[in-house]
């Protein structure tokens, strides 16, 4: 058997290496498994849809768990809280989500390297009482995937909000240690 070098030419194994290494970040699905660093107890799952501008997150937390979409293609983020058995809508903001290829690569780095661990959290808060359903309207723009996340759940509305002094209220969502969403309701 001839080695790898004989057959193709140093110049051409190194092209041959960086088109590998891009054509797994323009495929259309990556799917990355996550969790917590030291909780076993957390895990989750992302798959991100390059054609369609989606990341698709799920995490397993026993009553903690929850299932967030990042639409880049409509501009917003929704989460669906099972212990709260309501959907939780955020407008995209450029300064506090990252885009799509960050978000792939700093999974990619979570997944290989296992210990990497990120304090990264957008606190976001909502008015508790003032839910809405979803209309053909807000379907329209929030998009498909987002609509068969949180249809026939109550919908509430966030707002990026500075971390409350008291935080016990919260929950968590979002990308277990790359970004998370801590989810506040709003207290007068």
């Amino acid at each position: 058997m001839k080695n790898v070098c004989q057959v193709f030419p140093t110049p051409t194994a190194a092209i041959l290496a960086l088109l590998g290494v891009f054509w797994t970040q323009t495929s259309a699905l990556q799917t990355f498994y996550l969790g917590e660093p030291g909780n076993s107890y957390v895990t989750a799952t992302m798959t991100i849809d390059n054609e369609k501008n989606i990341a698709d997150v799920h995490v397993r937390s026993g009553a903690y768990s929850s299932d967030t979409i990042f639409d880049y293609w409509h501009g917003y983020v929704a989460t669906r809280l099972f212990s709260r058995n309501a959907c939780f809508i955020l407008k995209m903001e450029r300064d506090f989500i990252p885009e799509l290829q960050e978000i792939g690569r700093l999974a990619f780095e979570k997944q290989t390297l296992k210990k990497i661990y990120s304090s990264n959290n957008v606190w976001v808060q909502y008015e508790p009482g003032n839910s809405m359903l979803g209309n053909m309207k807000e379907w329209l723009i929030y998009g498909k995937p987002i609509e068969h996340l949180c249809r026939n759940l109550p919908l509430y509305r966030l707002e990026k909000v500075e971390a409350p002094l008291n935080s016990r209220d919260c929950a968590n969502a979002g990308i277990p240690s790359i970004l998370g969403f801590k989810i506040c309701p709003k207290i007068n």
